[in-house]
């Protein structure tokens, strides 16, 4: 019977409880399909069944050549699967077979016993008759147990490809709120760009930058069921140990600058940036030269000779730059956090003279 007319009368089965036993769902179930899969099922040195290994017996070996397994099958009463995985993967381990099958007549799921993890993360896919329709069961049995596939190995290449895919999109499931929160918390600049053009596009007023990080930081707080999974530390690590550490930023702290025993206040964190790097030129005739030379942003220059080299692609923002000195521009469209790098990183490179007495806060 072809399986598009087994399937259909096997579900309907299924639904009657016609299949109260093992044998039954063998019967009735696993070799009316795998003979409709091009399996020759009466040839016992192909489609071995009670296949014996030290002792134990495994319900049906699928071979190629014959005798030697390819594929273990375990067959289970309906309803009556769960745990039997591990019975299956000790026994597919023993002598190295692939690709294992535990099914129970209406649930199906296929295995690479060599891949990494618990039983449940080597599944490659799982079938269940009574949810899935019809030509799905059909096409993923075919893709895994038809008889010429299984031959050529392209069964095995297939259920590998899936694997890889199964286990990137776990692996992504698991990092993409990981990844939302340090987002958040260090509150991007591209992230705080979107969210301003967006505001933008929608009410036609552009926000400061300085609007979306309060934003982004009210946002990242309230945010509690993903940091409770991915706690994260609130006092980044120092980037030199001679300059003042890096800090949180209370709303009460008054954005300063105390270069020895001078203390000079602003009213916000960029213009503590802007006087930071006009301080360190002009105490640091090589400073500019330094700087550059450093590592900046992935795509952006921290400063530079022509404003529209600090935002690559950006034409929109030439406006949030200064000419800090004469002929060399600054960016200014960053959060206080980026802010706090930029500062940092310059005070690596400044004159050690410099460094040491120079403290800020923002």
């Amino acid at each position: 019977m072809e399986l598009s007319s087994l399937i259909p009368n096997i579900v309907e089965r299924i639904k009657k409880a016609d299949f109260k036993s093992e044998a039954a769902v063998s019967q009735g179930i696993l070799l009316p399909i795998l003979k409709s899969l091009g399996w020759p099922v009466f040839d016992t040195t192909i489609v071995i069944p009670e296949y014996s290994l030290e002792g134990k017996r495994v319900d049906y070996a699928l071979c190629h050549p014959k005798n030697i397994p390819l594929i273990f099958i375990e067959v289970k009463n309906i309803g009556s699967s769960d745990g039997a995985d591990k019975q299956l993967f000790e026994y597919a381990f023993h002598i190295g077979v692939p690709f294992a099958v535990l099914m129970d007549g209406q649930e199906w799921s296929f295995y690479l016993p060599a891949g990494l993890g618990f039983y449940a993360e080597r599944r490659v896919y799982k079938i269940d008759f009574l949810e899935r329709e019809p030509d799905v069961i059909i096409e993923r049995l075919q893709r895994y147990l038809q008889y010429d596939h299984v031959c050529s190995g392209k069964a095995l290449k297939d259920a590998k490809d899936d694997y890889d895919n199964v286990t990137k999109q776990r692996e992504l499931q698991k990092t993409l709120p990981k990844a939302w929160q340090i987002l958040l918390e260090e509150q991007n600049p591209t992230l705080l760009e979107l969210l301003s053009d967006k505001v933008e596009d929608l009410c036609g007023y552009r926000p400061e930058i300085e609007d979306c990080e309060h934003f982004i930081s009210n946002l990242s707080s309230h945010n509690t069921q993903i940091s409770s999974y991915y706690p994260t530390t609130q006092n980044p690590k120092p980037i030199t140990d001679h300059f003042l550490k890096p800090k949180t930023f209370p709303e009460n702290n008054q954005p300063s600058i105390q270069l020895g025993n001078n203390t000079f206040n602003y009213r916000t964190a960029k213009e503590v940036l802007i006087k930071s790097m006009q301080l360190f030129h002009e105490n640091d005739p090589q400073f500019i030269n330094k700087f550059i030379q450093r590592k900046h942003g992935k795509t952006r220059r921290y400063i530079a000779k022509d404003p529209m080299d600090l935002y690559p692609n950006r034409p929109d923002l030439k406006g949030h730059s200064v000419e800090f000195v004469p002929g060399w521009w600054l960016g200014t469209n960053y959060s206080k956090i980026n802010i706090q790098k930029i500062i940092n990183l310059a005070c690596e490179v400044v004159h050690p003279d410099i460094s040491r007495i120079f403290k800020y806060t923002i």
